[in-house]
């Protein structure tokens, strides 16, 4: 089944560049940007714009979807080397953070010594 994009939880979203995300807020779609499950247990359908009428601004077309077999567990792997790489990316950001304020506080305390004696 194509992704549902009048359930409530499809998000679609383009960026300044002309890259657009095409996903499930809830993560239930192993294969978007391409489809939905089936029969999935959470579809609801958005109802705040049910009678809106469109203008230009609208979900640009589905990308083409890739040959092959199992691209959701392809997917699937490639959001585990994420989520893995995540933490430790954050970890050396802290400590880049650290070492910056570390510095600045240091020379906050080497101006202020010159201060005093100056």
């Amino acid at each position: 089944m194509p992704m549902r994009e009048e359930c409530k939880h499809f998000e679609s979203r383009t960026y300044a560049d002309g890259e657009t995300v095409r996903k499930c807020d809830l993560d239930l779609a192993p294969e978007a940007p391409w489809r939905c499950p089936e029969s999935c247990s959470k579809y609801e359908r958005r109802l705040a714009d049910v009678s809106w009428s469109y203008g230009t601004l609208v979900t640009p077309p589905t990308p083409a979807e890739p040959q092959g077999e199992g691209i959701g567990d392809l997917l699937d792997e490639a959001e585990d080397i994420i989520n893995a790489a995540g933490p430790r990316i954050v970890a050396e950001v802290a400590a880049e953070r650290g070492q910056e304020e570390s510095k600045r506080g240091l020379g906050k305390l080497v101006a202020r010594f010159k201060r005093k004696r100056g």
